[in-house]
């Protein structure tokens, strides 16, 4: 036991541990101590008096868990939210987003529907999320108020986008970003985002993914997330799409793939011989009408795979508790085998999947001495979380993102008994009601 005469920032006492290390039990009726951005310590509640604090959480009758991890988003795009429903992807995009995206987003916009979707994850226990999308500055503004840990990156396309109107500097813009980003703070990390291998030729690939590498930072895209996708590249290229970037020399560690739906054997195994990370976004890709992406076989096949909600407008919430029970779900209902993808297993794709995924691995992911503190106390003092016998499949399968109670990120309680401390949650969500109204009308 750590000496008592030091004064630490957070003891969380009582409750139900779940540490996400491999080879670790629920711990029960636990004491973990916070020191600055750290934890320094996890073991059983002590008789002995508790040591000096600055707070006290009670986590009676709770699960205490890791943050969880959002692998791929939008966050701005909560402005979309319900647009443009029950419509087919290239419909949706090409029809309805992006000339929604065209006519209304300026750094205004971004900034507040940026701020909603930061209230929105945090509430629901995400501590860590990675985005794409335009107007990157504002994402990272809105993520430094709210105190969110994320990985933003700058959108880009070979066509006028926001805040990017000659696709000719699309590349320019992103290496400024990164640079005026890079060292801003420990919880942001800035990069680029191509928005998949039809809208980014193959120079834009190539140089985005030398940017990435000079600045040693993650390149994300959408890969293979349709079968239009699958069949154009092939006409362009001659390759199915892994195959096409894979010749182009993008496939590593530092590639972050979302979706990766229609894939062969060869693909799998080509993406798990580079090392390539994978979001699975089960949500959106119901929603959007597309297929079940091949997660055990990915799995299986050593790929790391981390959960996504996606962007507000192809699937409305930024909930991963809905995500995690949808992906389970989804992949025993794909072979018809109720014993893939177990809820234990899914946990760790929303934690400690996810903390591989961006690299950070050795600081996120799980709760041990030395990990930072990004900590979050899910409430089961409820009927439908009652009774628990396994708490990882009553997280899976039972919880929502409304059972969090407390959200710890850093070291710092940006969520106390369900109220914000970092952000004004009305004023928030007028102004983003007040922005709709100029779409909507």
């Amino acid at each position: 036991m750590l000496g008592s005469r030091k004064k630490f920032d957070i003891i969380i006492e009582g409750g139900t541990l779940l540490t996400m290390v491999d080879g670790e039990e629920p711990l029960h009726d636990v004491r973990v101590i916070i020191s600055g951005d750290k934890i320094q310590e996890v073991s059983a509640r002590q008789d002995s008096p508790l040591p000096e604090t600055n707070e006290i959480i009670n986590s009676e009758d709770s699960i205490i868990l890791p943050g969880l991890i959002n692998t791929h988003g939008h966050s701005p795009m909560t402005i979309f939210r319900g647009i443009a429903d029950d419509l087919p992807l290239n419909s949706w995009l090409y029809e309805h987003i992006f000339p929604a995206e065209a006519k209304h987003l300026n750094p205004d916009t971004v900034y507040w529907a940026s701020l909603l979707a930061c209230l929105e994850m945090i509430a629901s226990g995400t501590t860590t999320f990675v985005d794409g999308y335009f107007f990157a500055d504002e994402i990272i503004r809105a993520t430094d108020k709210a105190g969110i840990r994320a990985l933003v990156a700058q959108g880009v396309l070979d066509f006028p986008a926001p805040g990017v109107p000659d696709p000719k500097k699309n590349l320019d813009v992103a290496f400024e970003f990164l640079e005026r980003w890079i060292n801003f703070s420990d919880l942001i990390t800035p990069g680029i985002f191509c928005h998949s291998p039809l809208t980014c030729s193959a120079g834009t690939l190539l140089k985005a993914h030398e940017i990435s590498n000079r600045f040693d930072l993650p390149l994300q895209i959408h890969l293979s997330e349709t079968q239009e996708e699958v069949k154009e590249i092939k006409k362009r290229a001659g390759l199915r799409p892994v195959f096409y970037l894979d010749d182009l020399g993008l496939l590593n560690s530092r590639l972050i793939a979302a979706h990766a739906i229609y894939l062969n054997e060869e693909e799998i195994d080509i993406l798990a011989k580079r090392h390539v990370k994978v979001a699975h976004c089960p949500e959106s890709n119901m929603k959007l009408g597309l297929s079940i992406p091949p997660v055990v076989k990915m799995l299986k096949k050593g790929i790391t795979m981390g959960l996504g909600t996606d962007g507000c407008a192809s699937n409305n919430n930024l909930d991963l508790f809905g995500e995690m029970d949808t992906a389970a779900k989804l992949a025993k209902i794909s072979d018809l085998d109720p014993t893939l993808l177990d809820s234990r297993t899914v946990l760790k794709m929303a934690t400690v999947g996810g903390a591989k995924v961006i690299g950070l691995e050795n600081r996120l992911g799980t709760i041990e001495a030395g990990k930072k503190a990004d900590i979050i106390i899910v409430d089961t003092n409820t009927p439908h979380m009652t009774p628990i016998y396994n708490p990882y499949s009553q997280l899976v399968y039972s919880a929502t993102g409304g059972d969090v109670r407390d959200v710890i990120i850093n070291g710092r309680v940006v969520y106390r008994d369900r109220q914000f401390t970092t952000l004004d949650r009305n004023d928030i969500m007028a102004r983003v009601r007040r922005l709709s109204r100029r779409i909507g009308g």
